[in-house]
């Protein structure tokens, strides 16, 4: 027998195994956060600054312990990646997730003095640069073990309602609980009109941007002023474009009665929701056109050899198959219109992003973390929503 019919056969060789490098460098990132950034701060009052602590002071060490074997557990499964080492992962998040309002609980108990009323506890950068990585490694392993945009939606979704009771029992001291508890009916009007804007907004910008769309596939012509026109509104600076119609909707409800009695003038609500249509018009003409383009001209045929008429071969057919496609421009432009409509509160529109210019002009982070987190958490629900929905509509997408 030779050498190298003695030499193993290379189908039985043992295939290499990497580590999953962004979970990896994920974990050691939070990590080093978690031990080199401060974690939470302590004031006696709103007005002057926190003292800021490290976890040791926060959570003393056996809490500062458990935090860093969460991680290094995670760093240690990412070494040898896998279905079950990710589900792994996705448990020990979770459970991370979970305990963090716990370790501000503990932070409270030992570092806020009862005798000041007025004490408040701030969540330090370690506890938001570690919540923000803790996103980036579900968006990963949604990725790998393949699950539908809801999951990480409805995870999300069960550890908000657990840091809401908790806030709501043990987290008196908290700051930004204490800003919540002394604008909770301002807080509530300003999410109803933050939706009412952009619900109105892409309702209006659905029907303008099908229209517009079907407009330019009849007429070739319109194509290119059309998506001229509306890459031009795109460059505009938000602030400018409030700017540029403050003076023309002011004139119009000076010398237009019947405008006036609607409501419309130069601040408020309606120069607000023409910039929000005017930007939302792009990606929902875009995507519709495409949408209704990239339908197979050989499908369309063979409807029509089936005796189709030609708006049953349109709705039945060509909409129906470039629906998906649709919603995709639709959720582009309810993500964009969730955080554009906070710039309208400059102009008298209110939603949330009044508490984030009343926050910057009161150099209050607080305040304006009240406003930031809901539209943060509305355009992650406004995303997962419309991409589950769109992933459903595909071809076996609900398989």
């Amino acid at each position: 027998m030779s050498l190298i019919d003695a030499l193993p056969s290379p189908s039985f060789k043992r295939r290499p195994w990497y580590p999953n490098v962004v979970l990896l460098c994920l974990s050691v990132a939070m990590l080093a956060a978690a031990w080199l950034l401060s974690f939470v701060s302590v004031a006696p009052n709103r007005i002057v600054s926190g003292t800021t602590f490290g976890i040791v002071d926060a959570i003393r060490w056996p809490g500062a312990i458990l935090v860093s074997l969460l991680f290094v557990a995670m760093t240690a499964l990412a070494c040898v990646p896998s279905p079950r080492h990710y589900r792994a992962i996705l448990g020990l998040i979770t459970l991370t997730l979970l305990l963090m309002p716990f370790g501000l609980m503990v932070a409270g108990h030992w570092l806020v003095d009862p005798s000041l009323p007025q004490a408040r506890l701030g969540i330090g950068p370690a506890y938001w640069s570690v919540l923000f990585v803790l996103l980036l490694c579900l968006v990963e392993l949604r990725l790998r073990l393949g699950l539908s945009r809801w999951w990480p939606t409805l995870l999300l979704g069960g550890v908000g309602v657990a840091w809401w009771g908790c806030a709501a029992l043990w987290l008196d001291h908290l700051a930004l609980v204490q800003e919540f508890q002394a604008r909770e009916q301002q807080f509530y009007q300003a999410v109803g009109q933050h939706i009412a804007l952009v619900s109105t907004a892409v309702g209006v910008s659905v029907v303008l941007g099908m229209s517009l769309a079907m407009l330019m596939r009849r007429y070739q012509r319109l194509q290119k002023v059309a998506f001229t026109l509306l890459n031009f509104l795109q460059t505009i600076p938000s602030l400018a474009l409030f700017g540029l119609l403050l003076a023309p909707l002011a004139w119009l409800a000076a010398n237009v009665p019947t405008l006036a009695a609607l409501g419309v003038s130069g601040i408020g609500n309606a120069p607000a929701l023409i910039a929000l249509i005017a930007y939302s018009l792009l990606p929902m003409v875009r995507n519709t056109y495409i949408a209704l383009e990239e339908v197979s001209e050989d499908t369309l045929q063979a409807a029509k050899a089936m005796g189709m008429r030609t708006s049953q071969r349109f709705w039945q057919v060509r909409f129906s198959l470039a629906l998906p496609v649709l919603l995709e421009g639709v959720r582009i432009t309810s993500v964009q219109a969730v955080g554009l409509t906070a710039v309208a509160a400059l102009i008298g529109a209110g939603g949330l992003g009044t508490f984030i210019f009343q926050g910057l002009g009161q150099a209050a982070m607080d305040m304006v973390l009240l406003g930031a987190l809901p539209i943060l958490i509305l355009a992650l629900m406004v995303d997962a929503g419309l991409g589950a929905l769109a992933d459903a509509l595909r071809p076996g997408g609900q398989e």
